[in-house]
């Protein structure tokens, strides 16, 4: 009976590196259909809707980062502040506020909580909890005209 077991189970599961899942998305990274998280730009200009992301190469390895949420009638956010690329996590710290975005190659996502000093920089509703914008381009001086809603440039060199 036990026998019949062990051998019900089949053949040993493939390595997750070599399932047809990670080879399609292997070709898919391949032929460009798909961004390659290792690869690819964090700098540049970020939308979604109603929601922007700035970012522009720093000092010392590091990005600066700018928000800009803007949903009208006084609820939106706006911050800006510097950022670390960790392979597929980007350390964001916008004053008191410091979190963990993730990085898909093509999109920016911050989590669905994020700590209590993040709400300083937003009004009414708004917050900064799971922001997901996607890359529009990857042009430094266009991600530096980043505006918030009150006219504060949010990546450029001088603020």
């Amino acid at each position: 009976m036990l026998a019949a077991l062990v051998t019900g189970c089949g053949a040993p599961p493939q390595a997750a590196q070599d399932s047809a899942g990670a080879r399609l998305e292997a070709a898919a990274e391949q032929a460009g259909l798909v961004a390659d998280p290792a690869r690819a730009s964090l700098v540049g200009s970020w939308a979604l809707d109603t929601d922007r992301v700035c970012v522009v190469p720093g000092a010392s390895g590091a990005y600066r980062i700018g928000v800009s949420i803007d949903y009208g009638e006084g609820q939106g956010c706006a911050a800006s502040g510097s950022a670390r690329r960790g392979g597929d996590r980007v350390a964001v710290t916008l004053g008191a506020c410091h979190f963990d975005a993730r990085f898909e190659g093509d999109r920016i996502v911050f989590p669905a909580t994020v700590p209590a000093a993040c709400d300083r920089h937003c009004t009414g509703r708004a917050s900064l909890a799971a922001l997901a914008v996607e890359h529009l381009s990857a042009s430094v001086s266009e991600a530096e005209t980043l505006r918030s809603p009150g006219g504060k440039l949010l990546c450029a060199m001088r603020q």
